[in-house]
């Protein structure tokens, strides 16, 4: 592949990419971006209405083969199932993109202090995204070790790099739970592990860490959005788009040299 020119380069075009997650604020404009792209886009969520709404789309908009899958990624059985479902439709894998990420916000101990957080939904919690985690790994990583070649992109937080800030935070009730900084942290070192558990094997595997995304349905406290902006070298909280020549980036040619590697797109936030 001649590699000299940009459009080369990024270029996405017939690569399968499995993304998790898909209906949400973020995964959803992720489909988008990669399906510009040229790629057939997996869309694995929960979420089925908006799921299918988005398949549909996809495929009008950019004549891609997108295909929505109601997937929970934390039963290992219906992993299994969804990665024979990739295999017989696409007879390959090129790209992983673990976005999904569960939030219980409807739950009425979310926002509890760290001394009386629950134990159930502590568990709760770290079993549907670590567990979801390493199994999309595991599963999809069966397929990429037979190709000799794959990417898996895992999207983390910058609270699973450092400290939440809860003096930002006021009274808006936006507090980040302690389940959060957990499981993206791990994401963070898992990325770690299993590309130094896979090299030699053409599999690359990045962390994509993000900011804060300004979200006008969520962040209706405007001192919250404030003093988060005031923390960014930026100065505003990121817009979804900010991410997605990222994204291409890790999923493309483009980033062909780098592996076991996080790339930290916060607006400067952890930089000062």
């Amino acid at each position: 592949m001649n590699r000299t020119t940009t459009n080369n380069i990024f270029n996405l075009e017939k690569k399968t990419i499995v993304l998790t997650g898909s209906a949400g604020r973020l995964g959803s404009g992720f489909a988008d971006v990669l399906s510009s792209a040229g790629a057939d886009v997996v869309l694995v969520d929960i979420e089925n209405s908006s799921n299918k709404k988005l398949e549909s789309k996809l495929k009008q908009k950019y004549n891609t083969n997108p295909l929505a899958v109601n997937v929970d990624i934390s039963n290992q059985s219906e992993v299994k199932k969804l990665k024979q479902i990739v295999l017989k439709k696409y007879k390959k894998i090129d790209v992983l993109i673990n976005n999904a990420h569960f939030i219980p916000r409807s739950h009425p101990m979310i926002g509890s202090p760290f001394e009386n957080y629950p134990l159930e939904l502590w568990h709760q919690t770290i079993v549907k995204n670590l567990n979801g985690l390493f199994l999309c790994c595991r599963e999809f990583g069966k397929i990429m070790t037979k190709q000799q070649k794959g990417v898996i992109i895992n999207i983390s937080s910058i609270y699973g790099i450092m400290g939440p800030d809860q003096r930002i935070y006021g009274k808006s009730k936006l507090n980040s739970p302690p389940f959060y900084s957990a499981t993206k942290g791990a994401m963070v070192n898992l990325t770690r592990y299993l590309a130094a558990f896979w090299h030699g094997t053409n599999i690359r595997v990045n962390t994509l860490t993000l900011g804060g995304v300004y979200d006008s349905d969520l962040h209706k406290n405007k001192e919250f959005v404030k003093n988060y902006s005031k923390k960014t070298m930026i100065g505003r909280m990121a817009r979804k788009d900010d991410y997605y020549g990222a994204i291409i980036f890790l999923a493309s040619d483009a980033s062909t040299y780098m592996t076991g590697s996080n790339l930290i797109i916060d607006g400067g936030w952890s930089a000062w």
